[in-house]
């Protein structure tokens, strides 16, 4: 086997487009995952029954399937509910995000779980309601701590998203995939591939390590 350093170069610029959409899949992902995982999340902590147990099964649900399943329920099964063929970036986005989402939800919950009992206590005695106590007290202080395992789990949805290359979209490991068919140079994109991964979710541990530290220095001050 002959390594060409000319064929991974070349290939970088694709692969690099293909890095930048594999990036907006996951910032979009996670992003409309932290809206579903607040309110998710908060669900299986009140007191409403029927909204605890359609929180509690949704979570169960999706951490219980894998996210493979979920895109391929989005894209090959929605279509005959709907009657419609779905775009591949919607099935992408979708399935990520609720994927996402059901995660964010236990990282919330544990994040609410973790804000000292008192501080509902005192925000009640003020005469808030229970919503905008934790509106105003609870969710801000459990955000800051939350941080971290957000981070985890926007780089777990980096590499995980190469799994919507399945349906066709062309994120950086269908790029590889395309450039692989035409070059047979498997070992050199892989390995580009890998590189590319590695850059990216290096940048985002230390990016939230550096929110991590200013949110900590900020408590202190």
């Amino acid at each position: 086997m002959n390594f060409s350093l000319d064929i991974m170069t070349s290939a970088f610029p694709l692969l690099l487009a293909g890095a930048a959409i594999t990036i907006e899949i996951s910032a979009l992902s996670v992003f409309l995952g932290l809206i579903i995982g607040c309110f998710v999340g908060i669900a299986r902590l009140g007191s409403l029954r029927l909204l605890r147990l359609l929180a509690n099964f949704y979570v169960d649900f999706i951490r219980g399937t894998p996210l493979l399943v979920q895109i391929f329920l989005v894209y090959f099964a929605l279509p005959g509910i709907i009657g419609q063929r779905v775009d591949p970036f919607f099935a992408a986005i979708s399935a990520c995000s609720i994927n996402s989402g059901a995660y964010i939800a236990e990282i919330f919950r544990a994040g609410i779980q973790s804000i000292d009992k008192g501080q509902m206590e005192a925000g009640r005695s003020l005469g808030m309601t229970w919503t905008q106590t934790m509106r105003y007290i609870i969710v801000p202080q459990a955000f800051k701590r939350i941080i971290p395992p957000l981070g985890n789990e926007f780089i777990a949805m980096l590499k995980d998203s190469s799994l919507v290359s399945v349906i066709g979209f062309e994120e950086l490991t269908r790029r590889g995939q395309l450039i692989i068919a035409r070059t047979y140079a498997s070992f050199e994109i892989w390995l580009a591939v890998a590189v590319i991964y590695l850059v990216m979710t290096f940048a985002v541990a230390r990016l939230v390590a550096a929110l991590e530290r200013r949110y900590n220095k900020n408590e202190r001050d």
